[in-house]
């Protein structure tokens, strides 16, 4: 198992990068047995980068499924018009630009969206994003508000920290694994000095009890590199979103004075804020 060295491969990814493991990987999450002779081809494409990583999992089952799998430590609101992006490009890779144009109707591998979340934060063992959430309201148009949307896109969110969504954790050994090698490792950086120690500390002690043993033993520094690398990853990230928090307040207060020169009530600014905050939440 190889280390991607032009971009910066997530642990997840890495360990999840063979037929064989995603073969089990999609039962455990279906809950259903894939017949191990099925062909998997794995077609993530590789120039499509979210903040300098790659994005996780794309695969074919037997060329009538494309399965697109991420790993997520936050809830990325934006997940479902990100793999919508996303697929429309696996689409065009599978079936060759030119073939669009031809007079017979092409049929294609219906595709599924998954998301695999271990963050620090509460989140329930399943969840749904829909792109739909963030359409405009085109009520205005003169659009019927509860028309279903011609375009819709839904990601099943499954939360794999340890302890949640067991059945399918036994259902997959090295999602089983890297739950409960991430559970040390947060449990260590408690009271290590400092995260490369709480590295150390987590692949010694699997190492011992027998989690991810081989796959350690011979790649241990790699592990560390790309651990310390994600880690480094979120920090950042949590420190942009509280950037863009306080920017958002400023921008709110601004906003607030704006209204009230154009003489707009109390009431009715506390009406229009809170739909623009609706809109943009969704």
């Amino acid at each position: 198992m190889g280390v991607n060295s032009k971009y910066k491969d997530s642990l997840f990814s890495w360990l999840f990068s063979d037929p064989d493991t995603l073969r089990e990987l999609y039962g455990a999450i279906e809950g259903i047995p894939v017949d191990p002779a099925l062909p998997v081809t794995i077609n993530t494409l590789e120039d499509v980068l979210y903040m300098d990583r790659m994005n996780d999992i794309s695969f074919e089952i037997a060329g009538k499924l494309v399965v697109l799998i991420e790993h997520q430590s936050t809830i990325n609101p934006n997940m479902a018009l990100r793999l919508l992006i996303y697929v429309a490009r696996i689409y065009e890779k599978i079936i060759g630009s030119k073939k669009i144009y031809s007079v017979k109707k092409l049929l294609i591998p219906r595709s599924e969206f998954i998301v695999l979340y271990n963050g620090r934060d509460p989140y329930p063992d399943e969840g749904i994003l829909k792109l739909s959430d963030s359409f405009e309201d085109a009520a205005s148009l003169g659009l019927i508000k509860d028309n279903p949307p011609v375009l819709e896109l839904t990601v099943k969110v499954y939360n794999i920290n340890e302890g949640r969504n067991e059945a399918m954790a036994r259902g997959c050994q090295r999602l089983f694994w890297y739950s409960a090698f991430v559970a040390r490792a947060r449990e260590f950086e408690k009271t290590a000095p400092d995260k490369e120690t709480a590295m150390k500390m987590t692949i010694n002690y699997c190492i011992k009890h027998d989690i991810m043993k081989e796959i350690l033993e011979v790649n241990a520094s790699e592990v560390v590199n790309m651990l310390l690398t994600e880690w480094n990853w979120d920090d950042a990230l949590a420190v942009r979103w509280e950037e863009g928090r306080e920017e958002g307040e400023k921008k709110g207060q601004i906003r607030v004075l704006e209204l009230v020169k154009q003489g707009y009530t109390a009431e009715q600014i506390e009406e229009k804020l809170s739909l623009k905050t609706e809109t943009a939440g969704k």
